[in-house]
Parts: C-alpha cells; sequence; structure tokens
C-alpha cells in the first residue's frame, strides 16, 4: 500500500455544505477523497475540508482545493505526508453510527452496531451531504419517528434538498406505503440517494412505497409540481433557500399539511417563521439540538 498525503484547511458551514463531490480539477490528475466536517461543536460555522491522496500534491492542486473553501489562504492549508494505510476505508468508519429515535444510520463498518427494533438506513460517507452525523439531519430523523409514534399518517411526501436521500429514506421506512419524491439541485447527489435506495432495499420509482428522485433547483421541474399537493414536505437546507422557497413551499403543501423544516440556526428560526407565517403556515413547535432547530409546521 503506498503513502498517502492529507491536505486539510478551514473552510466556512456554507462551503462545506456546498461540495457535493462534482469539482473539475485544474491539475489533470485523479480527484482526491474529499470530506468537509465541522471543526468545532461549539462554533457552528466554522468547518473544514480534507482532501487525501496517493501522490505528492502540487500547488496546482492547492490551488484547486482553495476555490473549493475561498475563504482560506495559502497559509491556512496544511499538509502532511501519511502512513501507509487505506485513508479511503478509515474515513468511512469514522462515520460512527447515530441513533435519532428508533432511526440508526450506520455505514458497512457499523452494521453489527444495529439492534432489534431499530429502523436500519445505512449511508455511506461519500459524495453527498447528508450520513445522519449533523444535527440537522439526526433532528430531523427524530422528529419523523416522533410523528410516527404519535399516529400521524402521510401518504404522499417531498423531500426537498434530499443530498444522500437519508430523509427520503426515512419516510419511506416509517410509513410504508407512502409515495416520496426526492429532490436535489446537485445531479451527483441524485446519484448517490438512487445508489442510497438500493443499497437500503428500497424502490426508485413513481409508485407507492417508492422514491422518485429528481435534480432540480427548487421547484424548477415540474414532477415537483405535478405530485402535489403534499402531506408532508420536509426541507433540510440553509435558511436563505428556506425563505426564498417559502411561497412555492408553502403553495404546495395541502391544507392540514406537515412542513419540517431545518439546516437553520436559532437566530434564523423567527425570519424563516414569519415567512412561511404570511403564507398561511403556522408553527407547532421546535425540535432543538445545539444550536440547530428543526421548525414544525402546518398549513391551515
Amino acid at each position: 500500500m503506498t503513502d498517502t498525503w492529507k491536505i486539510s484547511l478551514p473552510c466556512t458551514r456554507e462551503e462545506g455544505e456546498a461540495f457535493a463531490g462534482e469539482f473539475s480539477f485544474a491539475s489533470g490528475r485523479e480527484p482526491p477523497v474529499i470530506s468537509t466536517d465541522e471543526a468545532d461543536p461549539d462554533d457552528p460555522e466554522r468547518w473544514r475540508l480534507t482532501a487525501y491522496l496517493e501522490t505528492e500534491p502540487d500547488e496546482i492542486l492547492v490551488g484547486d482545493l482553495l476555490r473549493l473553501a475561498p475563504s482560506a489562504s495559502r497559509r491556512d492549508v496544511r499538509i502532511e505526508r501519511m502512513p501507509s494505510v487505506d485513508w479511503v476505508t478509515l474515513s468511512q468508519q469514522g462515520v460512527k453510527p447515530i441513533t435519532a429515535g428508533r432511526f440508526h444510520v450506520y455505514t458497512a463498518a457499523y452494521a453489527d452496531t444495529l439492534q432489534p427494533g431499530q429502523i436500519g438506513i445505512r449511508i455511506e460517507a461519500g459524495q453527498a451531504f447528508g450520513t445522519g452525523q449533523h444535527e440537522t439531519t439526526s433532528g430531523c430523523l427524530a422528529v419523523l419517528d416522533r410523528l410516527a409514534a404519535e399516529g400521524r399518517s402521510f401518504l404522499n411526501a417531498l423531500d426537498l434538498g434530499t443530498g444522500s436521500g437519508i430523509l427520503a429514506l426515512g419516510i419511506v421506512k416509517r410509513w410504508r406505503g407512502a409515495r416520496v419524491i426526492a429532490s436535489d439541485i446537485d445531479p451527483v447527489s441524485v446519484e448517490v440517494a438512487a445508489e442510497n435506495v438500493g443499497i437500503n432495499g428500497e424502490t426508485v420509482g413513481d409508485g407507492a412505497g417508492a422514491i422518485a428522485l429528481v435534480a432540480a433547483d427548487g421547484f424548477e421541474d415540474e414532477r415537483l409540481r405535478a405530485r402535489a399537493p403534499y402531506d408532508l414536505v420536509v426541507a433540510n437546507i440553509l435558511a436563505g433557500p428556506l425563505i426564498a422557497l417559502a411561497p412555492d413551499i408553502a403553495d404546495v403543501l395541502q391544507p392540514g399539511g406537515t412542513l419540517l423544516l431545518a439546516g437553520l440556526l436559532d437566530e434564523q428560526a423567527e425570519d424563516v417563521v414569519a415567512a412561511y407565517a404570511v403564507r398561511g403556515c403556522r408553527l407547532l413547535e421546535q425540535h432543538v439540538v445545539g444550536p440547530w432547530p428543526t421548525l414544525v409546521l402546518t398549513k391551515r
């Protein structure tokens, strides 16, 4: 096994969440394995970008990575030569399982952690956002599980900004027979989500119990409106897009339907709630993990 090089640099939360695996490298070399995560749990805006590769990085590659994290500078870049180990495998193993309600999210390396009575979702660390590690994702899973435990029933759901497909999988596994459509602005994420649907023994398709997948910016794909009205809409994206998409999201939610909004910070919740209030959606509750609230709303 050859030596591995590790490059790390700081980035903002927005930069970290924006990276979805698809990137054109000017160096022309084999793209490195890249991951982004929170650098400091007490500072949710402070993230880091880490890349692993099997050849010594040059300045062109460093420049490529700085284009992914423009908030960083060359002096922030740290390059290390690592021992001869399989860093791709270790990066998978480093994603520890999480449990949210009955949901248990794990990678293949932790398949033996799934316990009787839990609802397993296998998500490998990869190119799409959403391994369950972030509080916004685990918060949504916890709320979905509680709604099911309370006897709520959903038949037609939308997962807007699906990333890895984790929340869409949570919906079909908790409400068997539900018809789900999941979309993401990034085509690579949609491909990854399709793989994850298969890995988890679910079906990609338009029928009951299946997940339809769409690459779309907001509601630009007519299929998202054609399946409306939805009795459940989940959107785990940033506060800005949540506010910008409020008219469209409120429009496709049926009266009495349930809306889960996440990806925002505590101090952004008031503005997000206000954007939906003027469109007939009222706040029922907040599920808060650290600085990350999951808002539960309903349409009058």
